[in-house]
């Protein structure tokens, strides 16, 4: 998750474009199966382009394979209902369950976020927690800030399940497989834009509060202005 690709690059290619194809594929011609592969080739070939690029693991595009993955398999099979819901409840209580478990470490996840030398004055940071009494500190706050950010998570997962099951309700048995595959896309497309006022715009709010909170303290610590903390 440390790619320097930017983070609209990442939505757009690993989640959205994925998602539309899914969601829209039979509108241009294309079967389950066939919307499948496409879909899964943006995250794959995004991930692919990052890992020789940078040298580095995407986990964005790995998660997206395995999200539009699941999302295809559940549609050809026309398995709805408790099925997404868990589907959908699931990748962000697996996201919150390895970031908390980051926290009990030496190296927290928000850390490796916050301590982004492409984005933060890392080295001005460390010079500035000049004393054991304040690198301890510094530390308790990566692991509270981590700790805080796997809360957004486990919140997001119990949203999602919820949501999902209002959304996607269970398929009637009388209807043949194209029609339950048909009524699926449908769901998705719901789900997709629902979550994105019920779910996603709450969860930037929390995590945006967390940065500040960690901003803020930051520049207690350090004596740093909030603009220092930045690469200009």
């Amino acid at each position: 998750m440390e790619s320097n690709q930017s983070s609209l690059s990442n939505i757009l290619f690993n989640i959205f474009i994925p998602v539309m194809i899914l969601n829209k594929g039979q509108k241009i011609g294309l079967n389950p199966t066939q919307a499948l592969f496409i879909a899964l080739s943006f995250p794959l070939c995004f991930g692919l382009y990052s890992l020789i690029k940078e040298k580095k693991m995407n986990y964005i595009s790995v998660l997206g394979l395995l999200n539009i993955l699941f999302s295809g398999i559940l549609t050809i099979l026309a398995l709805g209902g408790i099925w997404f819901a868990v589907k959908e409840a699931f990748f962000p209580l697996l996201i919150g369950g390895f970031v908390l478990a980051s926290s009990f470490t030496t190296n927290p996840f928000f850390k490796t976020l916050f301590l982004n030398p492409a984005a933060f004055n890392v080295s001005q940071i460390h010079e500035k927690l000049d004393t054991p009494e304040k690198q301890f500190q510094f530390e308790n706050l990566m692991k509270t800030s981590t700790k805080w950010l796997s809360v957004s998570f486990l919140v997001s997962a119990a949203l999602n399940f919820i949501l999902s099951l209002y959304i996607f309700t269970p398929l009637a048995d009388s209807l043949s497989v194209t029609e339950k595959q048909e009524l699926l896309n449908q769901q998705l497309s719901q789900m997709t834009v629902t979550s994105m006022a019920v779910i996603l715009i709450p969860m930037m709010i929390f995590v945006g509060s967390i940065l500040y909170f960690a901003f803020k303290k930051t520049t207690k610590m350090t004596g740093l202005t909030m603009d220092q903390l930045f690469i200009k």
